[in-house]
């Protein structure tokens, strides 16, 4: 009895040490991945051309960050200026020197579950990575 215990502590620890490096990898990459997206949508939205960022720059953002396996019904962007403008109407760009600012988040989607082998509790499901970006408008109408 006491061996079988033994084993099945050593063979849960195991598969700790063997996966949860990879599950720390993968939300690091996501992690990555938002951050990155959220700069390429701040430098293609504050450009001298746009100075706004609409939905469909935002679909593109979700049609690029599946490519990466990520839900794309699960990416939430957030949009907003300091000024108090509207920062996704095309109609009404921001102006040269308004700060537009890009917030994207993305749930964690139980990767910490195996954490539990060790006795720590996982963050809750209500959890999300987020990345975060600001950047001023170069428009100039």
């Amino acid at each position: 009895m006491k061996s079988l215990l033994v084993f099945v502590l050593l063979a849960a620890l195991m598969c700790w040490f063997m996966f949860s490096p990879i599950y720390k990898h993968v939300l690091i990459v996501r992690q990555a991945v938002l951050q990155q997206e959220v700069d390429y949508l701040l430098e293609v939205g504050a450009s001298g051309e746009y100075g706004y960022i609409d939905t469909a720059m935002l679909q593109r953002s979700k049609q690029r960050l599946a490519a990466y396996g990520l839900n794309p019904a699960s990416v939430t962007f957030e949009i907003t200026s300091d000024n108090g403008s509207n920062a996704t109407n095309p109609a009404r760009p921001l102006p040269r020197g308004a700060p537009l600012t890009v917030t994207a988040s993305y749930p964690v989607e139980g990767l910490f579950d195996i954490d539990r082998l060790i006795g720590v509790a996982p963050p809750s499901a209500n959890t999300r990575l987020k990345a975060a970006g600001t950047k001023m408008s170069e428009y100039v109408p």
